[in-house]
């Protein structure tokens, strides 16, 4: 039953992936890699230890706080979201090693979320 969860929940995330394949990636600047290197580092370790349910909990909790109009992210928070999600990537390729490639994606996917599109997003969300 964990195992069907988390394949479901991998399959979540390949849809997610699907609806920005085609789109230009922008590059971030280098302030917001910096940001994300610095994420990254700090938090790999305890992310790859993640249960599901962990993982959905943080997964959730980005969604539901993006999406509520009365919350802007700031930056850091933004990423510490983004880098999470995508570093969580890794754990699933590990744990389905025929699916590395779509991890492989998924995380390239998360790490290229940009910060000023999500200011536009919630702009356009008190329209």
């Amino acid at each position: 039953m964990r195992r069907l969860l988390q394949f479901l929940i991998f399959i979540f995330l390949i849809i997610l992936i699907n609806n920005t394949a085609y789109a230009q990636t922008k590059k971030l600047s280098v302030d917001d890699q910096l940001i994300q290197d610095s994420i990254y580092k700090s938090k790999k370790k305890k992310v790859l230890n993640f249960s599901m349910k962990e993982f959905d909990a943080l997964f959730f909790e980005y969604f539901n706080r993006k999406n509520d109009p009365n919350v802007v992210l700031t930056k850091k928070e933004f990423y510490n979201y983004t880098v999470q999600i995508a570093t969580f990537s890794d754990r699933l390729s590990s744990l389905y090693p025929e699916q590395k490639e779509i991890a492989a994606k998924n995380k390239e996917k998360w790490l290229s979320e940009n910060y000023e599109d999500y200011l536009q997003y919630k702009g356009s969300q008190k329209k």
